[in-house]
């Protein structure tokens, strides 16, 4: 059990790690209702890691005029180039010194109060406490899509997971240490943790409709985390096609043989070439589909190999004088 110190040089501190890419709108809500934390969490120092992924708008401006106002709780982490979400969340978790860590969005769909909810259950012992979405103020589209993709990770590569899914958690630092030793490529964060089976717990929460600016997370990237998980954690769609091309084989070698024993038993004239031309189409597409499944297990392969990084941080903008670089 964590016991916080109420003096302030021995208090633990809880760092929040924070995405930002396209999102001068919401920038100037967000960072003062995160600030606004730190009244609440009065047994607690606050450190605010912001992690700009490139952002061709203000927004990395907004950031650092923030920073100079707010040296002690503010840092923000400048990447060289955009290298997607879970890169930026994985540079804000080497970068974060909390005792526990948050991650959230910057775009206040999700609510921030709710870390004080997350806290209490982490001063219990709880190593990791996850924010789950018992619904969405989406349009009916988007959340039965959203549905759907965690219906299947649940049943074919995380068994457990949450219906709803989530993104807005708080975990111990040990669970930190845990992510950052891995280092996995083309993941996916959320579901690495949940992997980790730390003894979690589970909060409800409505994702709130997004209020300003528009959404850089576009159906190419939600394509490439739905490929990036099933890829990471299921061997379900390659056994699919496994047992695909199995069922084809068979079926096209008994299409075959009752072809040839009609020709020999009846000396009935062997036709069909629009019936061959079909299972030749569909046994095809089914080959092609099956490479590029195993094209996708050998680049990460390859990807994993080559010892690239992540990301690659080009400044630390911290309470110090001198930025890190």
């Amino acid at each position: 059990m964590v016991f916080p110190s109420s003096d302030k040089n021995d208090q633990l501190t809880i760092s929040i790690v924070i995405p930002v890419y396209f999102n001068e709108p919401n920038l100037p809500d967000t960072i003062s209702q995160l600030l606004a934390l730190e009244d609440k969490l009065v047994a607690y120092n606050l450190e605010l890691v912001f992690v700009d992924d490139d952002s061709k708008d203000r927004s990395l401006e907004i950031l650092l005029d923030y920073r100079e106002r707010f040296p002690e709780q503010i840092k923000v982490v400048k990447l060289t180039r955009n290298f997607g979400t879970m890169a930026a969340l994985q540079a804000g978790l080497t970068v974060a010194t909390g005792d526990c860590v948050g991650v959230i969005a910057a775009d206040l769909q999700d609510p921030p109060e709710l870390f004080l909810e997350m806290t209490h259950h982490w001063e219990q012992g709880i190593k990791a406490i996850f924010a789950v979405r018992s619904d969405r103020e989406e349009s009916f589209p988007q959340k039965s899509l959203s549905n759907l993709y965690y219906a299947l990770i649940n049943r074919f590569a995380v068994p457990g997971y949450p219906p709803g899914g989530f993104d807005f958690f708080l975990v111990d630092r040990q669970v930190v240490e845990d992510v950052n030793n891995i280092r996995e490529k083309n993941t996916n964060l959320m579901t690495l943790i949940f992997w980790f089976g730390y003894q979690a717990v589970f909060i409800p929460y409505v994702r709130r409709k997004r209020a300003k600016g528009k959404s850089r997370w576009t159906l190419g990237k939600k394509v490439k985390l739905f490929v990036d998980t099933f890829v990471s954690f299921s061997y379900f769609p390659i056994r699919l096609f496994s047992f695909l091309g199995i069922l084809s084989a068979f079926l096209s070698f008994a299409y075959g043989l009752s072809i040839f024993i009609s020709w020999l038993a009846y000396g009935i004239e062997v036709q069909g070439w629009v019936s061959m031309i079909l299972v030749l189409a569909f046994t095809a597409g089914l080959q092609m589909t099956l490479l590029g499944i195993l094209g996708e297990y050998l680049w990460r392969t390859l990807d994993e190999s080559r010892g690239r990084p992540n990301f690659v941080i080009d400044t630390i903008y911290d309470r110090n004088e001198d930025d890190r670089n």
